[in-house]
């Protein structure tokens, strides 16, 4: 198995190339744009688990780039994750600042929506692969602390849900992941309630235990099923007066 993991920088994305490493002995290529912490990414991964492993940059800002970055990959992947996300500090940044909102739209939505349409013809035309979009439950319903954020997410829900939609008929699986609270470099300094949080490397078990049964949708941890269950199903006219 050939693994493209993009935005592999993350918690997250570092956890699931070990996951698939470790139960796979699958052949890695991660993707992002700091080489030097991908540089030592793959050396540890290779060490850990004696599997093949390399890395290229990439940028999922820069459209212009996406066909001629999967064009030049030697070896095209069977599974594809992406992971590359975008959080600011507050929500009130990205209500001020322009450019803030729409670098969260670009890296949670929009770049992701133009790279994995390259990815998605391909796979098309091959008969067979999977992408695996790693969203969240914030896009599930707005709510005032981090609407932007959400509303990308809930954007990038929608999407992959229209790409599993198209490609099911053409032997192609796509998978929806929405965690919920993790512990990861972006979300350092929030408060994020024990009980409720995964740490990356359970994520990463989820998703490739899902992956194997094929999943469509997958919420990490399990109880955020019926947690976003509940939250969508409170009236608008409650919801509006709730601090959330």
């Amino acid at each position: 198995m050939n693994l493209l993991i993009l935005g592999a920088n993350s918690d997250v994305a570092y956890a699931v190339a070990g996951a698939f490493a470790g139960h796979e002995k699958a052949s890695i290529l991660l993707a992002s744009r700091n080489m030097e912490l991908l540089e030592k990414k793959v050396q540890d991964l290779t060490i850990r688990y004696g599997v093949e492993v390399s890395c290229c940059r990439f940028d999922v800002t820069d459209f212009e780039s996406h066909a001629s970055f999967y064009a030049s990959l030697a070896t095209k992947p069977d599974v594809v994750v992406y992971s590359a996300g975008y959080m600011p500090a507050t929500q009130e940044e990205a209500q001020k600042n322009y450019k803030e909102a729409l670098k969260i739209l670009a890296v949670n939505f929009s770049g992701a929506a133009a790279m994995l349409e390259v990815i998605a013809a391909d796979f098309e035309r091959r008969g067979h692969g999977t992408i695996i979009g790693i969203s969240s439950v914030a896009g599930e319903r707005g709510r005032q602390s981090n609407y932007i954020y959400g509303s990308s997410k809930a954007a990038f829900n929608a999407y992959l849900s229209g790409m599993r939609n198209r490609l099911c008929r053409r032997g192609v699986h796509v998978m929806t992941v929405l965690p919920g609270f993790i512990h990861t470099k972006m979300t350092e300094g929030l408060d994020l309630p024990g009980l409720l949080t995964a740490k990356p490397e359970e994520v990463a078990e989820d998703i490739y235990r899902a992956f194997r049964k094929k999943k469509d949708i997958l919420y990490t941890k399990w109880f955020w099923r019926w947690i976003m269950a509940v939250i969508k199903g409170i009236p608008e006219m409650v919801f509006k007066r709730m601090s959330l």
